[in-house]
């Protein structure tokens, strides 16, 4: 039996060292599980939005950043239908090994314990986890920030799952796919596709300039369900590239990305708390949480931090309460509630609406659409955001925000 710890971290990514540093930088004794060691290279490229990190005082963090921001949401035939929308906003992309190396300091000399864990057990004033290995660790309370496949948070049924789903290559090619020094948030330009692929689920092209002759391109889904296959998205990237006229003539990295969009959120009276992917933490309308993770890790580690010092001691389920209510505060869930009907319209969107909703939705003012984005807006700014989207839209568009549209995915 190993000692009682404070809390015990399920989870090595991105979650979990954003909220062991913060439970370490609080004092509080820490023990950390996971199936790999915290050291192991992460597998996806994780972007956001430059002033977003700057507000943290994170900027140096980027590995790549970039000024020159686009999106197309025309039909790609003719000149209006290949102008961009310029977002004037910076754009960039973690320098993964920075950010992972960061976060390591900051959890100190705290070691890992490579193990898998089988069984989370609440006896009263401590929680006791099971691993393979039989050994068995305790703690005053439990966080699983291993991920969205969690088997030990329980969530309600709401039905399928839709899920975003990405094929990228990191390369080189026969002619530069995007403009020298420029990043495509979205390019949803279909005229590489015939007719009948245009009635399958719309997909966007995601790109950037890294210098030197090297580009990433990747054909995105926004949210779908059933996912569409990998292999469906490999052969809409070399589509649209060949449509251009480009070829690729070196593969120097690839990546497939699959994650829920619309997971339902925790059942908050759980006893074991979570964080990151397990926590639903994702945003619905964009994807991202890597941002999220670091603003919202310091709140929830303060907040643990309160409730162990409390006297009498908290069991628990007390502990994981006072986890749960500020994690996802009664604003969060309102905010994500709103996000996943905004997704859940979308999904039933044809490829000609979804580019005029994205094309409106980029008419707003900066501060609008970026927060939006980000999940900072307070709810009452957000109401007042997605109304104004509403009010701004063609009719065809807003028929839809009431309605749904007239394709849906499942």
């Amino acid at each position: 039996m190993n000692p009682c710890a404070d809390v015990l971290v399920l989870g090595a990514g991105p979650a979990a060292l954003c909220i062991v540093a913060q439970l370490v930088e609080h004092g509080m004794n820490v023990t950390a599980l996971a199936s790999h060691t915290p050291d192991q290279p992460w597998p996806n490229t994780y972007g956001i939005w430059a002033e977003e990190l700057e507000s943290l005082g994170m900027a140096s963090l980027l590995g790549y950043r970039w000024s020159n921001t686009v999106s197309y949401f025309g039909d790609g035939e003719g000149m209006e239908g290949d102008s961009p929308v310029e977002h004037n906003f910076d754009y960039g992309l973690f320098d993964q090994s920075a950010l992972q190396n960061s976060l390591l300091e900051r959890c100190g000399n705290l070691k890992w314990h490579v193990e898998t864990a089988l069984k989370v057990s609440v006896l009263g004033y401590q929680t006791e986890v099971l691993c393979s290995s039989g050994n068995t660790y305790r703690a005053r309370v439990v966080l699983d920030a291993s991920g969205h496949k969690s088997r030990f948070i329980s969530r309600p049924n709401h039905g399928p799952v839709a899920q975003q789903a990405a094929y990228g290559v990191v390369g080189r090619f026969s002619s530069p796919p995007v403009e020298k020094g420029q990043f495509v948030l979205m390019d949803f330009r279909p005229d590489h596709l015939n007719e009948s692929e245009r009635q399958k689920p719309p997909t966007f092209l995601y790109a950037m300039d890294f210098g030197d002759g090297v580009f990433f391109v990747e054909e995105t889904s926004l949210a779908c369900y059933p996912p569409l296959s990998r292999e469906l998205l490999k052969n809409r990237l070399k589509s649209r590239l060949s449509s251009r006229g480009v070829e690729i003539t070196e593969v120097i990295h690839e990546e497939h990305c699959l994650f829920p969009m619309n997971l339902p959120l925790p059942d908050r009276n759980q006893p074991v708390l979570a964080f990151g992917g397990s926590a639903s933490m994702v945003h619905p309308a964009s994807g991202y949480m890597v941002g999220a993770l670091l603003r919202r890790a310091p709140t929830l580690a303060k907040q643990l931090a309160c409730a162990m010092a409390i006297e009498p001691p908290l069991n628990s389920a007390s502990l994981a309460e006072k986890g749960w209510s500020v994690l996802w505060s009664k604003e969060l869930v309102q905010r994500h509630r709103l996000y996943q009907y905004g997704l859940d319209r979308l999904m039933s969107f044809e490829e000609e609406r979804l580019r005029s909703f994205f094309a409106t939705f980029f008419r707003l003012p900066q501060e609008e659409w970026s927060g939006f984005l980000a999940n900072t807006l307070p709810l009452p700014k957000l109401l007042f955001v997605m109304l104004r989207l509403f009010w701004i839209s063609p009719w065809k568009v807003r028929v839809g925000m009431i309605l749904g549209g007239s394709s849906f995915y499942s």
